[in-house]
């Protein structure tokens, strides 16, 4: 009796996600089945707006979790704070047959905050489950409603949005009154919107989308939303956390921001000020001011996310940083900004999407839902710099790969304007490296490292160089693939000056470098900077080669040969140039000494579908060279 009531309850529950539908595998179209390790069987998103501070969020999901590789597709997150609540959560989970097998509800969620390590207090958390299925297929139905106090931001459509997943079908619907508009960009979507009016005379905006079949990952592809089916909606007017506003474009948006979010809020003390003019009084360059007042800001202070309420997005005052020493990356600019004004600077305080991939704001779709931190301009006349706040050490005007070569959103007194920030060329990140070794003749390395880092590899080294000798140790050991080395000093110094640089000496030795027999010595030629993965084949790609980022490192190591011994085998030498990147390398014999060079230089950009085959082969001829020996001969 007791296991027949379970059964009923779990067939009410599955009701109450959604009306039943027949969720065996067996019925997925075989069309939908390459490439896809999940399945997408019905998906049905709703925003409505009830008012400018009130809008609910209705999500119904059911997708097939065809092997592990789609668990991550079916976990479930919510995030929420006091002004985004969470109404309800039900699911159901099905068997291959699509029999229900268990149910989960709200309190089977795991509520955590969003915890990243460096915030001090956030309101934001995230609701989550992951089903604990290994028995596959199996497929998992669920629903949830969200109330929202805003109309600023809302939820993208995006069907598609992961690789791997296949879409039997997709919605997406918004419904709002008449006189509430709003403007929407559709990117790569395969039916056009459906505009209408339902039984309640609200205006409804439906996009729907079937039979969408599942992409496969492609190394080198261009960022997500060249290719993704999605849907993004912004509001004419809008209430968030009790602020009004408008804007139909990047200068009114910015206008807002400047205006009602962070007017008001740079107020500093008097001795501050009078600390700031003094600091510079006897500097006439106001780049030069700023550089002094940006050092001094980061001597001062650190870096601590505070996200509560309309913190989100409105920067803590100026006072209160000055006072307490901490802030998050809104409040460390707005104090910046402070700073400056106290010595008549201009800045602008501009939005960005942080993070490697360069992703730039759209210009021709204005959303608040486009960067995700904040950054300093200085708009000096024909030198434009860019500041990052949030560290205490990054040298002034650099942004390294973390927000550079991107549109950003400068709010600015004149309202909001994109701008570029600056890129870091293939030629600008450059690793250069020169090493001396001596080989001896039981086939010991011993000798010495320099090398440079510039451009955005300056950074490369921020992970060592701020630990303590010992760690350094053992992080440089995993650094370079010499078996047995041993590291016997390491000198890491960060020059900054107007155009950065790192340095790394090192004295070094490995026992049995070079293997000895038959009066022979042979070893690697490259120790210190080897390509050891290579691409893999990929048939009938569907995307073009995209390279985020280009670099260029340049090795020259010459050898000091053991006396009685002489070149018998070197490496061939190798020169590829291709329209995506170059490689040299190879090897001159200058008496008992050995030179080698190498240099390869990647160059970013987008490239024809058909370019990728010859970037494998580019790769894997680099491999190649990179494992070329050297062998030495007893001789005359």
């Amino acid at each position: 009796m007791k296991t027949f009531l379970t059964f009923f309850f779990i067939l009410s529950a599955a009701a109450c996600v959604q009306a039943q539908e027949n969720y065996d595998v067996s019925l997925i179209s075989k069309d939908l089945l390459p490439y896809a390790s999940a399945v997408v069987r019905n998906e049905e998103i709703t925003t409505e707006v009830k008012d400018f501070d009130n809008t609910w969020l209705n999500v119904k999901r059911t997708i097939t979790v065809l092997n592990k590789n789609g668990d991550d597709d079916v976990e479930i997150s919510i995030w929420h704070d006091k002004s985004r609540v969470i109404k309800d959560v039900k699911g159901i989970i099905y068997n291959q047959f699509g029999k229900p097998v268990s149910k989960f509800s709200e309190s089977d969620f795991d509520d955590d905050s969003n915890h990243d390590g460096f915030s001090l207090f956030t309101d934001l958390k995230i609701k989550h489950y992951r089903p604990m299925v290994t028995d596959y297929p199996y497929t998992v139905s669920y629903e949830y409603d969200v109330k929202s106090k805003q109309t600023l931001d809302f939820k993208d459509w995006e069907p598609n949005s992961s690789t791997g997943v296949a879409v039997e079908k997709s919605s997406y619907t918004f419904i709002c009154k008449p006189d509430f508009k709003i403007r929407y960009k559709e990117a790569n979507i395969p039916t056009k919107v459906v505009i209408g009016t339902n039984k309640q005379g609200l205006k409804t905006y439906t996009w729907q989308a079937i039979n969408l079949k599942a992409a496969k990952y492609e190394p080198y592809s261009p960022i997500r939303s060249a290719n993704i089916s999605y849907v993004k909606i912004a509001p004419e007017k809008f209430i968030y956390r009790g602020v009004n506003g408008s804007f139909t474009n990047w200068k009114e948006l910015g206008q807002w921001q400047y205006e009602k979010l962070n007017t008001g809020r740079q107020q500093l003390s008097p001795p501050t000020i009078a600390r700031i003019k003094e600091l510079t009084g006897d500097v006439s360059d106001p780049k030069q001011k700023a550089r002094k007042i940006y050092e001094y800001m980061q001597s001062k202070t650190h870096y601590i996310n505070i996200s509560v309420g309309i913190g989100g997005l409105q920067p803590f005052p100026a006072s209160d940083v000055d006072q307490q020493n901490y802030g998050d990356c809104k409040a460390l600019v707005n104090y910046t900004q402070a700073l400056f004004k106290a010595v008549n600077i201009d800045s602008y305080y501009c939005m960005v999407e942080a993070g490697s991939p360069k992703v730039s704001f759209m210009a021709d779709f204005a959303s608040m839902d486009q960067g995700n931190h904040i950054i300093l301009c200085l708009p000096f006349k024909n030198d434009t710099t860019f500041l990052e706040c949030t560290s205490q050490n990054i040298p002034f005007g650099f942004l390294g790969d973390f927000t550079d070569d991107r549109t950003v959103l400068a709010c600015t007194p004149e309202g909001g304007k994109l701008m570029h920030t600056p890129k870091y060329t293939a030629q600008a990140n450059l690793k250069q490296r020169k090493a001396t070794f001596t080989i001896a003749d039981d086939g010991a390395l011993k000798g010495s490292i320099t090398t440079d880092f510039k451009g955005a590899d300056y950074e490369d080294r921020d992970h060592v160089i701020y630990e303590s000798a010992k760690e350094q140790v053992k992080d440089l050991k995993k650094i370079y693939p010499i078996n047995n080395l041993e590291i016997e000093s390491a000198d890491l110094k960060q020059f900054k000056t107007a155009q950065p640089y790192t340095t790394e000496k090192l004295k070094i030795s490995a026992r049995d470098y070079g293997s000895v027999a038959d009066g022979k010595i042979v070893f690697l030629a490259n120790p210190v900077n080897r390509i050891s993965t290579v691409l893999r084949e990929v048939r009938n790609r569907r995307n073009d080669v995209y390279i985020n980022r280009g670099y260029t490192d340049d090795d020259e190591i010459t050898y000091d040969l053991p006396a009685g011994y002489k070149v018998d085998i070197r490496p061939r030498k190798v020169n590829i140039d291709k329209p995506f990147g170059k490689f040299e390398s190879g090897v001159t014999v200058n008496g008992d000494k050995l030179i080698y060079s190498r240099k390869l230089q990647i160059i970013d950009g987008t490239y024809s579908k058909d370019t990728y085959q010859d970037l494998v082969d580019f790769y894997q001829s680099i491999a190649d060279a990179d494992n070329d020996n050297v062998t030495l001969i007893k001789g005359n």
